[in-house]
């Protein structure tokens, strides 16, 4: 059986550093990896949607990896999206990953242009071959990629070894259920949306991989850690403060990860940047509503840990 420990708890998705003028910033990806690594979290996720992956070159990709390894390599469990919307950068990142020693490479299906399945397991089975010594994740999130992981395609994929685990981002939790009783008890499956991080756990997540994860860690580890002690009624306080707390960020004009980033700023002194266009950054209105929810974190972390 493999060893899925490493992909047990909590795994923020890893925000995208930029510098003043928008380029890429090496030295705020490392200050961001030693903060998380300081936080006692289980690993990071780099380069997905938090990561804004879907809008950088594939060398800004690589050495915003490089920069990740270079602090965390070995000391958290690393696992790169190496998807793009075409097969061979997919394949070169890939390649890119294992050679710098990466626990898994992970994938979104191919978007905009509806593929049958099998050339979705064609792309996949293609970037995993990238990366032969290298676990492969499937991140499933139908409501971004216009693409669902069915049970069919899902049983494909599982003839390829190398497939360990599925990022689950779609809002069914049942899904989380369906995809580890398919794939059995050496198969990990992660909870993605972070609002139901609780209930996803409870219907049989391995762990959690989530976006909003790095603003506020402490919270997400506190209830891992009283969902594991089987303290539901006190997890589900904590879910409840985490969903206010989301609720409240997704209440301002510009971009969630540029609102979380400004809350790092304020919260823990970490200087990482706006967003890449097209999204939005922050605007001037946005910022009492910033101060309020960097102060509703604050509290929660107070209250709860």
């Amino acid at each position: 059986m493999k060893d899925i420990s490493k992909y047990q708890g909590v795994i923020p998705a890893f925000y995208a550093c930029y510098d003043e003028d928008g380029n890429i910033s090496t030295e705020r990806v490392k200050s961001l990896a030693r903060h998380l690594l300081a936080k006692g979290v289980k690993g990071v996720y780099v380069n997905g949607s938090s990561g804004e992956g879907i809008y950088q070159s594939v060398a800004e990709k690589k050495a915003i990896l490089e920069a990740v390894m270079s602090e965390v390599g070995g000391k958290l469990t690393v696992i790169a999206h190496v998807g793009c919307n075409n097969t061979a950068d997919s394949m070169e990142l890939a390649a890119h990953a294992e050679s710098l020693g990466v626990d898994a490479i992970a994938s979104i299906p191919p978007i905009y242009f509806h593929l049958p399945e099998y050339a979705i397991a064609q792309y996949w089975n293609d970037i995993s071959s990238a990366a032969p010594n290298t676990d492969f994740v499937i991140y499933n999130i139908p409501q971004l990629a216009g693409v669902a992981l069915t049970m069919p395609l899902f049983r494909e994929m599982l003839k390829n070894p190398r497939v360990a685990a599925v990022k689950n981002s779609s809002m069914p939790v049942q899904d989380i259920q369906m995809f580890k009783m398919e794939g059995g008890p050496d198969f990990a499956v992660f909870n993605g949306p972070d609002e139901q991080f609780v209930a996803g756990r409870a219907i049989g997540a391995d762990g959690g991989i989530g976006g909003t994860y790095a603003v506020m860690p402490e919270l997400f580890l506190k209830a891992n850690e009283l969902f594991s002690e089987n303290k539901i009624e006190e997890a589900r306080r904590v879910q409840y403060a985490i969903d206010e707390i989301i609720y409240a960020m997704c209440g301002c004009k510009g971009n969630l990860y540029a609102v979380m980033k400004k809350i790092l700023e304020i919260n823990e002194g970490l200087t990482l940047g706006s967003v890449r266009k097209p999204m939005p950054a922050l605007f001037p209105e946005d910022m009492p509503q910033v101060e309020k929810c960097a102060k509703m974190i604050r509290d929660a972390i107070a209250a709860f840990c």
